[in-house]
């Protein structure tokens, strides 16, 4: 049976162990506070992030991997034997990050290389990745492993609450003064992946309330059908995911098993600390 390699980039929001556990590679995205510069979830946690970020008061910037990161992971596979590759890469309307996949793919004329744009991030993206991986490892071809995939990647929702705007004013993608209404009223935004992109899908006015909110928008996208898998994604908020758990288990028929995982920097400095939220699979 061929062997087949699975790569990603840590937009995925793959913790590093299960991504072992599953043998993916992932490429880190790059996260630079001025001329320094950090390895996306290897060199810099979420923690150590925002800690520096309260502490100066800019937010570091990001950049995609170049092609020369992705051939150094495309060529240790291939070094480790394998005859085929399948890189899943975030969205390619947030990051340039598939596009230097597939600019590393043209390096290596004559090897079987598959670059795929998910056209989802986080999670939404590491889920589908998992699905590949345990698709591989149950003897699929790599078209097949592609295929399933994609198919996750249609049936997987995702819904997340910010808890401040505080750091999306510090992007620039709200102007401060909007930023500070919006944390005087306490308004809460509920985020969704729409056409790719991490996109605004309601403002709620109360941290209760919008879990509240995100509980119901997941019985809405459930609509009856069996949930296959279910993670729970957070930035420095551990315990509110598990509270959020809580609330989901209340009302709807949840895996045993959940996955909970961090959102990295390269994503999380984009959304701000305190970010909760829920991905999961729904049966076909």
């Amino acid at each position: 049976m061929p062997k087949i390699a699975v790569v990603t980039d840590t937009d995925s929001s793959l913790p590093l162990d299960l991504a072992k556990k599953h043998d993916i590679a992932q490429v880190p995205i790059n996260v630079l506070f001025g001329e320094e510069s950090y390895r996306d979830v290897f060199d810099i946690t979420c923690k150590e992030t925002f800690a520096r970020i309260d502490r100066e008061g800019v937010l570091p910037t990001t950049s995609a991997p170049s092609p020369g990161q992705f051939a150094d992971a495309f060529r240790a596979a291939f070094d480790g034997g394998a005859e085929s590759v399948l890189c899943f890469n975030v969205s390619g309307e947030v990051s340039a990050t598939y596009a230097a996949a597939f600019t590393a793919r043209e390096m290596f004329p004559g090897r079987d290389i598959s670059v795929v744009d998910t056209r989802s991030l986080s999670l939404g993206q590491g889920l589908m990745v998992l699905a590949a991986a345990e698709a591989v490892a149950g003897g699929s071809s790599a078209d097949e492993a592609v295929a399933a995939a994609m198919d996750v990647g249609s049936r997987t929702h995702l819904f997340a609450a910010l808890s401040t705007l505080k750091y999306v004013a510090m992007s620039g993608r709200v102007g401060y003064l909007a930023a500070g209404m919006a944390g005087l009223l306490s308004i809460k935004p509920i985020m969704t992946i729409r056409e790719g992109k991490l996109d605004l899908l309601e403002r709620i006015r109360t941290q209760k309330k919008s879990w509240e909110r995100v509980v119901e928008l997941c019985l809405e996208a459930v609509n009856g059908r069996p949930i296959q898998r279910m993670a729970m994604i957070h930035v420095n908020a551990l315990e509110d995911a598990h509270q959020l758990e809580s609330m989901l288990r209340a009302k709807l028929d949840c895996p045993t098993e959940l996955l909970f995982a961090e959102m990295n920097p390269g994503l999380s400095i984009h959304a701000g600390s305190g970010i909760v939220g829920v991905a999961f699979v729904t049966a076909k």
